[in-house]
């Protein structure tokens, strides 16, 4: 599916994306390729990605990342592990201490434009298994959460200075909110506008009443063939004048949400 802006183009095109490790819902197999034709396609001047693998077996050793910074053209980019080593394996949580070619997985930023700063936040984790009941359960599973961090760039763009972070929050529902409140304090002191984007894995008024910020867009996002929820969202604080889509890839169980930033 092309996802180009129509109509008079954008001053910047904001993109966030869970890509389920490159997965496709057809076969659950990883093709690169079919990575690197939907980045292109959304063509987007920052990128924001949940959910990216690096040199894992299930992905075929790929960097996603490098992968999808050599589509869009972007030579800013930065991937931030949340977990270290490999599912089935050594399967731990990250430091940022881990190597840059060692087996990994977690979210990742790019962008065209040039970064001055870049800022991990490592975010507040469950330590033990919590119960989860899910759809058709009578009685909760025990559940054990995975690590979860933030990473922010302080950029230049068509608007000005502004900073962009992305993060992918905690299934668990009383947890993810003190998640999104330790991020939003952590990013207090970094350049506005700041747009906070990512799988937050909450609805649209959660979001806006924890970091009361201004969504810049409203779409179902999950699951892709017939979404019933937004989990996945753009926030900005100031607000600023904004189109905004989704868009079904071929990749991914979400929708990618796609925020052009207009003048205004």
């Amino acid at each position: 599916m092309h996802c180009r802006a129509m109509g008079t183009a954008p001053l910047m095109r904001l993109v966030t994306f869970n890509i389920l490790n490159g997965r496709s819902l057809h076969d659950r197999q990883v093709d690169v390729d079919v990575l690197r034709r939907a980045v292109k396609d959304l063509d987007p001047d920052v990128l924001a990605l949940q959910e990216v693998d690096r040199n894992q077996p299930r992905s075929h050793g790929h960097d996603l990342t490098a992968i999808a910074a050599e589509a869009m053209d972007a030579p800013e980019h930065r991937f931030v592990a949340a977990l270290a080593g490999s599912p089935g394996a050594t399967w731990e949580a990250a430091t940022g201490e881990e190597q840059p070619d060692s087996a990994a997985y977690g979210i990742a930023l790019l962008s065209r434009y040039p970064v001055h700063g870049w800022h991990v936040v490592r975010l507040p984790a469950i330590r033990t298994p919590v119960p989860i009941r899910f759809h058709g359960q009578a009685l909760p599973t025990m559940v054990r959460d995975e690590p979860r961090v933030a990473v922010a760039a302080s950029l230049e763009s068509p608007i000005g200075p502004l900073t962009v972070a992305t993060t992918h929050l905690s299934f668990v529902r009383w947890w993810n909110g003190r998640q999104l409140r330790h991020l939003v304090h952590s990013l207090a002191p970094l350049p506005r506008p700041l747009l906070l984007t990512g799988d937050l894995n909450m609805d649209p008024e959660r979001a806006q009443r924890i970091t009361r910020m201004s969504p810049l867009a409203t779409h179902r996002t999950f699951p892709v063939d017939e979404p019933t929820e937004q989990i996945d969202h753009v926030l900005a604080d100031p607000p600023l004048r904004a189109r905004s889509s989704v868009c079904r890839m071929p990749l991914s169980d979400h929708l990618a949400l796609v925020v052009d930033l207009e003048a205004g």
